[in-house]
This record gives C-alpha cells, structure tokens and sequence, in this order.
C-alpha cells in the first residue's frame, strides 16, 4: 500500500557512491524556472534515477502517457559522478509539490533524509521570483540560512535583497533552506527574477548560467536558449499587443473629447 510519504530508493547511498554531494531542488513553482534548470541538467549529465517519491499530498489524479497507459505522479531524485572539478550531484526533480500544508512539511523532511542518507552538506534549491510584469534582463537572486553564505554568493552576481521576496519563499524551496538548518545543512535558494505568468526560459537560463559558475559545472545550455528565443517571440508578440491597445485606448478618449 502507498504510504503518505512513500520514498523508494531504487539502489542505495552506499551503492551509488557519491563523495560529497550537492543536492539541487528544481520542482514546479513560478515560471517554472527552477524545474527547467533542474530537468535540463538530468538531461544533459544524463543523471541515474536513485530515488522515487510518492505522496498522498500530490494530487489526486494520475498521469496519462503517450501511450495512453497511466502512472501515479511522482517526484524523483537523480544522481551524477562529477570527473571534473565540479561536485557530485543530487537532483530533485518531479511533477508536483505538495496540496496540503501538512504535505509540504512532510515532503520536505522526506527530502532532507533522502540528502542525509547521502552525505550531503550543502542544498540549492531554485525558483522564480515573479515581479508582476514582463522582463527584459533576468538576474538572479538569493536567500541563504546562514549569513556567511549570503557573502560567499554575492561575489557571483547573487543579488540579496532587503525584505525580498517580500512574501517569503513558499514550498520546498523555502522550507528546504528553514529545515536544513536545523540539520546543520548549508542551503541556499537561487531564485530567477520572472513576470510569474508564464513558464520562463530566459530567467531559468539566468539561474543556470549563475549555479554552473557556482558549482564549475560544465554543461550545455542551448536547448534552454532556443526555448528562450521562442519566448522572446511570444514577448515580442505581447508587447506590440499591449501597444496596439494602449493606442486605441488613446484613440477612443481623443474621440470622446470632440462629443
């Protein structure tokens, strides 16, 4: 039977052998941003699905393949063997946060044992930090659990700013940096800087950009480049909508005026 929090590793800690690794949250949130990086990056170091995550806090429905077969939603954690001077990596990776509150909380715990269990000293967790209109130049920033962090990613174009995000960090990426704490795990989140009204390439591509510096990841970016193009199109296209409106707006109170 499912458990609520029912977390199935597929080939232990010990087996998989990472040395140190950094644990790298990207599930669904604003503009989707931190889930393209995430998703991205399985894809490109082509990562080994370890973990399976299910949960009575996803919601309740299944999902339908191509195929036209069905399976349970479900989050996942990939791992990756550095040969480089970049880190070993776990990778969250899934279809849905929590419903639930209480859910959030749980699957968060799940999260830090899953990191516990493989020696991980050090989180990121990634989303968008959505601004309410569209923007031209994404830029990255951050929030950290311990103030020497806050320093040590400044010096990579991290921006900390006072108060923000206003609202604090909702779901994993926020809980992940509060609990982690309290385990004694270094957490930062990298948020990209989004309107927050569509899924974002462009300010996930920002993110990339910054955690590769972080992390001296060597990986390529341009399937994100080019789905950032298309976005540039469909900006392009929004903005010459809105200027359309904005004129016929100022056209019709011109007419008013003469009646």
């Amino acid at each position: 039977m499912l458990k609520k929090v029912d977390v199935r590793y597929l080939k232990k800690p010990e087996e998989v052998g990472l040395r140190d690794p950094v644990f790298i949250e990207g599930l669904p949130g604003i503009g989707h941003v931190g889930k393209l990086v995430a998703d991205h990056l399985v894809k490109e170091l082509k990562a080994e699905l370890v973990v399976r995550i299910y949960s009575h806090y996803f919601p309740p429905q299944v999902m339908v393949l191509e195929d036209g077969t069905v399976r349970m939603p479900i989050n996942e954690v990939y791992a990756w063997k550095s040969n480089g001077d970049a880190p070993d990596l776990l990778i969250l990776v899934g279809d849905f946060q929590s419903i639930s509150n209480e859910g959030h909380f749980e699957l968060t715990n799940a999260y830090i044992n899953i990191a516990k269990s493989f020696g991980v000293k050090r989180i990121f967790t990634l989303g968008g930090f959505g601004i309410g209109r569209l923007v031209e130049e994404p830029y990255v920033i951050g929030a950290a659990n311990k103030p020497e962090l806050v320093e040590e990613f400044k010096k990579y174009g991290v921006k900390f700013e006072p108060g923000e995000p206003g609202g604090g960090i909702i779901g994993a990426a926020g809980l992940l940096l509060g609990m982690s704490a309290l385990e004694n795990i270094e957490a930062v989140c990298l948020m990209g800087v989004t309107s927050g009204y569509m899924i974002d390439p462009k300010s996930a591509k920002a993110v990339l950009d910054v955690l590769s510096k972080i992390l001296s990841l060597k990986v390529s970016k341009e399937a994100l480049e080019e789905r950032a193009k298309e976005m540039e199109k469909i900006i392009a296209q929004i903005r010459e909508m809105q200027e359309i409106t904005v004129q016929q707006w100022k056209s019709d109170e011109d007419l008013r005026y003469f009646r």
